[in-house]
């Protein structure tokens, strides 16, 4: 891509990054908004979607070879915003090989007897890799938070469970991605910010469709009766751990094809920044390379 190309995708993507929580409020951006682009743009979003997408697979093949750095994607939202089939699309062109996805469900027995960051720590990628996690450690800040019952499950000692124990989470959470990016981990935070009506639109064609009844839990209908206390939470947990170094993207999610560009996008502008390439083969391995050449050739 040129110059000109990814400086249209940052000022793109711009609207939605938040690097700075101080003052962040969820309110301030449209789950509707599609930026400059309208409905009869979907063809044109969906080419740019393939072209990142093309761009993607060619870096990630460097990021192998190149082996010093690590990608993380954090995926949050709450139900039917979409986040299965975002990450499905935006890493379609991705080797299988070099990518993990990590879905996090109700923590085991044996996560709930270690620390709450022990089972998402084993999952960072490691380097050279990209890791997607589809929930992550920010369900602490906001499933918890939201069902405060779900602490006695962790087996604290009551003395270390005091009111100040969210604000001790949103420092644990921002020092540990702090850790990351100062170890080689890329670190892109992404919540899909969907409107309750149009949840309850997708709530309804899941229910309406047998094909989709699948995804149906009545547990969703449950949790929508929180909407309130989770976007307060969200809000929280983002103005409290957003930096420069690992960046929200606060994504309006009503319209997914316009969601898909967006997190492409955020994707394409970040690795960028790591400026990947190949490495570069040394003296002593071109000699090696060119006697393996003659051998061959001499078969």
């Amino acid at each position: 891509m040129k110059k000109s190309q990814f400086e249209r995708i940052d000022s793109f993507i711009a609207p939605y990054r938040v690097t700075r929580g101080k003052g962040f409020r969820l309110k301030d951006i449209d789950p509707g908004d599609t930026a400059h682009l309208k409905s009869e743009d979907k063809a044109e979003a969906k080419e740019m979607l393939a072209r990142g997408v093309e761009w993607l697979t060619e870096q990630q093949d460097k990021l192998y070879a190149q082996d010093h750095w690590a990608v993380l994607l954090v995926f949050q939202a709450m139900d039917a915003a979409g986040k299965d089939g975002t990450i499905k699309h935006v890493t379609s062109g991705i080797n299988p090989q070099g990518c993990t996805v990590t879905s996090f469900k109700q923590p085991s027995s044996e996560e709930l007897d270690h620390d709450y960051l022990w089972r998402y720590m084993r999952n960072v990628p490691a380097r050279g890799q990209i890791g997607i996690f589809n929930r992550s450690y920010y369900e602490e800040l906001l499933v918890v938070k939201v069902h405060q019952e779900l602490l006695a499950r962790q087996k604290m000692h009551p003395s270390l469970v005091t009111k100040k124990i969210w604000d001790e989470r949103y420092e644990d959470i921002a020092n540990y991605e702090k850790y990351l990016v100062r170890n080689g981990v890329l670190v892109l935070k992404f919540f899909l910010h969907v409107s309750k009506a149009e949840q309850k639109r997708r709530f309804m064609e899941r229910l309406d469709n047998p094909d989709k009844n699948w995804k149906f839990s009545a547990a969703d209908v449950a949790e929508r009766q929180h909407w309130s206390a989770y976007q307060e939470a969200y809000e929280e947990a983002i103005r409290n751990t957003a930096s420069k170094a690992a960046p929200w993207y606060v994504v309006p999610a009503d319209n997914k094809w316009f969601t898909r560009l967006v997190v492409a996008a955020a994707v394409v502008d970040a690795m960028a920044g790591l400026k990947l390439h190949y490495p570069v083969v040394s003296p002593a391995k071109r000699k090696e390379l060119a006697a393996a050449r003659k051998r061959l050739e001499a078969e």
